[in-house]
């Protein structure tokens, strides 16, 4: 059976292979796409979603063009995707077109055609997912489910000491729509730094994705590689080692089987105004603030259980790509 999800994206390296992951899986409907600025800016973005449904030979997935930045204040490139958030690669010249609606409007047009049953992945800046639920305050319990990479809970951030990236483009964002879950019956499981930095991928994982893949030269196996290329050198840069953090690929992942990770409920909030601490995800894992939980944080995963289902499915998809 699949399920229809919708994917709210700032196409970025990890982004893109969060999307082939989603269109790789037989039990994932992709009915939309959301372009987030963040990772570069939203017109590049759009550019990036269209490019990569051309690439994988995908057609009727609509994608829509979100706000050109944050809620407050101006976007933020760190340049860790490079100039056109793909690093090395190409995509060919994409030939689809937006919708006339945007991003907010497509969440809630996806939320509405699918009550009760949309799942949606969230894997950048949540500016869209904000100022769709002022057009829609029951978006929460319109959603089967969502899923957020975001965030980063008692442990260091990467963008600022404190915060990660997708919370720090938008804190405001973020406090809204975590404030706006509060009230759900089912909680939205967040993905922060302290579970995706055990998602480490490296030059190995790539060639069991050829292996399965069948061929080293396969179109999309090229432009992943050189994706994936840029993103290795990066944290190599940074003094991770000659590998990648698949942050967005693991909450595409947790989208579709929440049971790949453990989780635990807890109250969070993001700070605002601290000189020191904008974009910092707090939590109150005891009660302190007398609030009910608001998300479920991922405590635990199994790595080699992800990239098993991440490369035997893309390699396959890959396969049929030619």
């Amino acid at each position: 059976m699949s399920h229809p999800v919708f994917a709210d994206v700032d196409t970025g390296v990890d982004d893109a292979l969060a999307l082939v992951y989603l269109l790789a899986s037989p039990d994932a409907d992709l009915v939309g796409i959301a372009s987030t600025a963040g990772n570069v800016g939203v017109d590049q973005v759009c550019a990036n979603n269209l490019g990569l449904l051309q690439l994988c030979g995908v057609a009727g997935v609509p994608v829509s063009r979100g706000a050109d930045g944050p809620l407050h204040g101006p976007l933020l490139v760190d340049g860790a995707h490079g100039p056109t958030g793909l690093g090395y690669a190409e995509l060919p010249p994409a030939t689809g077109a937006l919708t006339p609606y945007d991003a907010a409007t497509a969440w809630v047009r996806a939320a509405r055609d699918h009550p009760g049953q949309l799942i949606g992945v969230a894997t950048g800046p949540l500016t869209n997912l904000a100022l769709a639920l002022r057009a829609e305050p029951a978006l929460p319990t319109l959603l089967r489910r969502l899923v957020v990479m975001g965030g980063a809970y008692d442990y260091r951030g990467n963008t600022t000491p404190v915060a990660e990236w997708n919370i720090g483009v938008d804190p405001e964002a973020a406090a809204q729509v975590f404030a706006a879950w509060g009230a759900a019956d089912q909680l939205p499981i967040v993905c922060g730094l302290e579970l995706t930095h055990r998602i480490a991928m490296t030059p190995a994982h790539l060639d069991r994705l050829a292996a399965v893949a069948g061929s080293t030269t396969n179109p999309l196996l090229r432009v992943l590689d050189d994706a994936l290329r840029f993103y290795f050198e990066f944290h190599d840069k940074l003094g991770h080692g000659y590998l990648a953090y698949l942050h967005d690929p693991l909450a595409a992942a947790v989208a579709l089987d929440p049971e790949l990770v453990s989780t635990r409920p807890a109250t969070v909030d993001v700070e605002l105004t601290g000189t020191l601490t904008r974009g910092m995800t707090v939590v109150d894992w005891t009660g302190r603030w007398g609030k009910e939980p608001n998300v479920d944080i991922g405590v635990s995963v199994d790595p080699d259980a992800f990239f098993d289902r991440f490369i035997d499915r893309v390699g396959a998809f890959a396969a049929r790509l030619g």
